[in-house]
């Protein structure tokens, strides 16, 4: 298995998986304690295991335009936004953050499960651009910081504002004597930053490891936690956000995703476009929906969905809420079901149990998440 530049912390103090091909913590304190800590106060993430390319050229931009769904060539520098990438289907391949770093510079960031099969995509459809597609995956480690003191705890670091720091924008900062691309996102739903420490090769780890010490040193006042992989699936669930190969797959489309969002169709031209512009015109068989348990029982992928005893649809994500205290879900069903505020019902374990149609996030915007009123 591979492991990141933190393994020698994550070795000592976690409780390590396989996950994505690396030997990763599932947690290190507890998974309830470290979510708890995320939406409370603030928590740290390893995500050094996710995929980091840089694209590089005069046609940097309309590259980046034809392999994905929204236009990068329209960011301003230090600008980025989610997107995805489609195959000619409109099935999705991946979803990703793109990122200006400059008018011929762009960085791309795609999930750890999907780092070898993104980088051999862009590097394909790069042939007959003029770009250059280089993975900078193992000499970059990222962390996120994420939580309502997470720019109190990151300022302690640095003589940047990070005030200065825009929610999907980025800025090259200096921290704690590293170089740094910070970024205001995250996986979590809260405010936080993904912090990109550049030039540390994974042959010689130990700038990162003393930095993952010095941020905890940082934080221990504030209640920072290590946060590992567990808190950091129960989190982006709660935020309604969705996990390539559960949620999301080359057999499921934006639009069924509901990431409309994402979308640009007046673009000249992009991979999927046409697929797309048929099943709008056509309408969709599946879409994906949130689920609150009623009743005791969590769900987990693979439970059918129902709708009095009939399958209507799958979960392809469920989990115990921390926050709410009950089962929530994510998944797919026919478009017929997917109201709000209807009822249906979750096969959890052989047992049938009343959940309700709801929006995401499934928590209350205005007491957490990054939106929650200060």
């Amino acid at each position: 298995m591979r492991r990141t530049h933190l393994y020698p912390f994550h070795k000592e103090y976690g409780r390590l998986v396989e996950y994505a091909g690396f030997e990763m913590p599932l947690w290190f304190e507890g998974i309830v304690m470290e979510h708890m800590a995320v939406r409370e106060a603030v928590g740290v993430f390893d995500v050094t295991h996710m995929g980091r390319s840089l694209v590089t050229g005069p046609e940097a931009a309309e590259f980046l335009d034809h392999v994905t769904t929204r236009a990068p060539s329209e960011l301003n520098v230090l600008q980025g936004h989610y997107t995805v990438m489609c195959n000619q289907r409109g099935g999705i391949k991946d979803d990703l953050t793109v990122y200006r770093l400059s008018p011929h510079q762009y960085l791309v960031v795609y999930n750890a499960s999907n780092r070898a099969k993104d980088y051999g995509w862009l590097a394909e459809q790069a042939k007959g651009f003029n770009v250059k597609v280089e993975d900078v995956s193992d000499e970059v480690p990222m962390l996120a910081v994420q939580g309502p003191k997470a720019q109190e705890v990151l300022q302690k670091l640095t003589s940047f504002d990070l005030g200065l720091v825009k929610r999907y924008h980025v800025s090259w900062i200096e921290i704690a004597g590293l170089k740094a691309l910070i970024a205001r996102s995250g996986y979590t739903g809260e405010d936080g930053f993904e912090l990109m420490l550049w030039g540390i090769p994974l042959s010689s780890p130990e700038p990162a490891i003393s930095f993952w010490r010095k941020l905890l040193e940082a934080g221990r006042d504030e209640g920072m936690k290590p946060c590992g992989l567990g808190a950091r699936n129960t989190l982006r669930l709660e935020a309604g956000m969705c996990l390539y190969d559960h949620d999301l797959n080359e057999d499921t489309t934006p639009y069924e995703a509901r990431l409309d969002f994402t979308v640009k169709l007046d673009k000249a031209s992009f991979i999927g476009r046409e697929a797309l512009i048929e099943q709008r015109r056509r309408g969709l068989s599946k879409v994906r929906i949130g689920l609150k348990m009623v009743e005791p029982g969590i769900p987990r992928d693979g439970c059918e969905i129902l709708k009095d005893g009939c399958r209507i649809g799958v979960v392809t994500s469920g989990t115990y809420s921390p926050l709410l205290k009950r089962g929530i879900a994510m998944g797919y069903v026919l478009p017929s079901y997917a109201e709000e505020g209807s009822m249906l019902e979750v096969n959890v374990r052989g047992r049938t149990l009343k959940a309700e149609v709801v929006k995401w996030p499934f928590y209350d915007t205005e007491r957490y998440g990054w939106r929650r009123k200060q």
